[in-house]
């Protein structure tokens, strides 16, 4: 003989009293009546045929003082896992006279019950194996099948209508055993097996009418949820098209900006190009006018020296005496040669400057036309983009017309499910129909919300487009801009320039004025020279008194010849020495001829 397993055995045992007492107690209800209080035997039978089912295979928690074993912990996962069952454990945690967790557990039975919905409760439950774990043995009625029959059985007490007093009863305290005298079967029984038949065809139209009411109210609450999703994806297309609205003027406003700014750049460049011809223009014909003069005062001079090598070749031949003076002279047109030779110098400098000024007016030249390109360029990028958002434009207007009727098509859903509201009690055949039709409207609306998140997608997509030319415009407004930097640095060069050439002009003029002076001074020593010509050394016998100091000549005061003069003076008179190229001594010079000579050569005059 096969031993069976003795949990088996208690399950089905279990079973069996829960098929019994969910029986006699839909059977007595109905012969009684469908509201049942809590006084009523086959109700309490149940409650206590419940609590041993829940209480099959419970694992043994430890507590404090002893070990307790409750089935208020499985009960209370519930609400975390169907959200209605938070009002019933609230509920139940708000009684005053429970002190027990069992008392809780009793309690939330019997409101489950008056909420006909325990057995949705229990079904969450067994589904949720992993949790139940935590509380019952692998082999307790509640992780095996029987669990599952059991709350199969429980949607049959939806019939039932219990009006039970929970707050006064005291549910902590109550003994559960089960009655077994009550499912005994009598001769009452089989004379009302045909009224029964009549009772369970009934209850199970009642239970088909339920369940089909369950079913409409799901499917409305559905279609509540997707009209409020409907509504709020249509508030937020309005709301992105606003944005996009806003978005399409604020660019427009930028195009408006950049093409003013680029106006006023073209301008600017313009005149700038204007002035700088204006000022170049000026400086050549300045330098032009400079370099004649330059020339002129360079063929004066040549011919000056020719004419003063003529005279001082003429007084060789004529005044044999002044051989030093001719040195003297001679140095000095070496010194206005060496001068004449560093001006041409600067002359050339001042020429390579201007070439260099030529060949930066040029790379202006060629930078500004690069500009005005570049300002072609991007007046047709801005005319693209025009049009690209009068697309946009002609797009959002489609858009629009379509929430029009997306909108107009929810108005009569709504209507139609008023309607439906009205009309629900008394034509359940015309609400399918109806329902049937509402889908089809749905799956319309639905594909067109697809078809409009596709435009919704290729116009982001577009934007996203019109905000790259943008940034990439904004690249080119900052290439512009530092083409401006650059403009404005050649102007601060150009300005420099200027400046130097200011520099050179007045150092130019300082050597004219100096040039000047020194034909003077030369004019002023072919005048001495023209003086001394016609002048004769005296002889020393006839000079007896020194001509500065006009006292005789003695052994004390001795005869001495001024080199420069040719006068006769004392020692006293010309204790002046000075080197001459001519001679290789220093020679004896007159005191006033010493002064003379000391001044020309403070002003830098040979």
């Amino acid at each position: 003989l096969a031993v069976k397993d003795p949990t088996a055995v208690e399950r089905a045992n279990l079973l069996n009293m829960a098929k019994l007492s969910i029986k006699g107690l839909i059977e007595s209800a109905l012969s009684f009546g469908r509201t049942l209080d809590s006084d009523y035997p086959p109700l309490q039978q149940f409650f206590v045929v419940m609590e041993h089912c829940l209480k099959h295979g419970l694992k043994v928690r430890k507590s404090f003082l002893s070990y307790n074993k409750t089935i208020w912990g499985p009960l209370e996962l519930v609400e975390k896992l169907y959200p209605e069952a938070e009002e019933i454990a609230a509920s139940v945690r708000d009684l005053p006279g429970l002190k027990t967790p069992l008392g809780r557990a009793r309690a939330w039975l019997r409101l489950a019950l008056m909420q006909k919905k325990m057995a949705d409760y229990l079904r969450c439950l067994i589904i949720q194996r992993d949790l139940l774990s935590e509380f019952y043995e692998y082999h307790a009625l509640m992780m095996e099948e029987e669990g599952a029959v059991i709350v199969g059985l429980l949607v049959g007490l939806n019939v039932i209508d219990a009006n039970l007093c929970v707050k006064g009863e005291d549910l902590d305290s109550q003994v559960g055993v089960i009655d077994f005298s009550m499912y005994l079967k009598s001769d009452d029984d089989v004379g009302g097996k045909e009224r029964n038949v009549q009772i369970a065809a009934i209850l199970d139209q009642k239970n088909y009418v339920e369940e089909l009411n369950r079913q409409l109210n799901s499917t409305v609450s559905s279609l509540h949820a997707r009209v409020d999703s409907l509504e709020k994806s249509n508030t937020k297309l309005i709301e992105e098209l606003a944005i996009a609205k806003n978005n399409i003027i604020k660019l427009q406003e930028e195009n408006h900006q950049l093409r003013s700014e680029n106006t006023l750049i073209l301008m600017k460049t313009q005149h700038h190009l204007e002035a700088t011809k204006v000022d170049v223009e000026a400086e050549l014909q300045t330098y032009k006018h400079s370099r004649q003069g330059l020339d002129e005062m360079y063929n004066e001079a040549r011919r000056q020296l020719r004419e003063e090598s003529q005279l001082r070749q003429d007084m060789e031949n004529e005044l044999v005496v002044q051989v030093s003076m001719k040195h003297e002279i001679e140095l000095a047109m070496k010194l206005l040669e060496k001068d004449i030779h560093e001006k041409q110098d600067t002359l050339i400098g001042l020429r390579q400057q201007l070439d260099e000024v030529k060949a930066i007016n040029v790379e202006m030249y060629q930078k500004l036309q690069v500009s005005e390109d570049a300002m072609k360029e991007k007046n047709e990028i801005i005319g693209r983009l025009e049009d690209k958002t009068n697309q946009i434009n002609a797009t959002m207007k489609q858009l629009e017309q379509r929430l029009q009727q997306a909108e107009k098509a929810q108005m009569e859903a709504e209507a139609e499910d008023e309607k439906l509201k009205q009309e629900y009690v008394t034509k359940s055949e015309s609400l399918q129909k109806e329902f049937s039709q509402k889908e089809k409207q749905l799956l319309q609306l639905e594909t067109d919300l697809k078809i409009e998140k596709e435009w919704r997608q290729t116009l982001e997509d577009d934007l996203q487009k019109e905000k790259d030319t943008v940034s990439h415009l904004r690249m080119e407004t900052q290439e512009i801009i530092n083409l401006k930097k650059e403009f404005l640095k050649l102007q601060e060069k150009n300005k420099q320039l200027k400046r130097i050439c200011q520099d050179q002009e007045a150092a130019l003029q300082e050597l004219a004025s100096k040039l000047s002076e020194s034909k003077l001074k030369i004019e002023d020593i072919k005048e001495a020279n023209k003086a001394l010509q016609g002048q004769v050394w005296l002889k020393d016998k006839e000079a007896t008194h020194c001509k500065l100091c006009e006292k005789e000549f003695s052994l004390s005061k001795r005869k001495h010849h001024c080199r420069n003069c040719g006068e006769i003076f004392c020692n006293a008179c010309s204790d002046n020495e000075l080197p001459l190229p001519s001679s290789p001594k220093p020679v004896r010079v007159c005191d006033s001829c010493h002064a003379m000579l000391i001044q020309r050569c403070s002003s830098n005059v040979p």
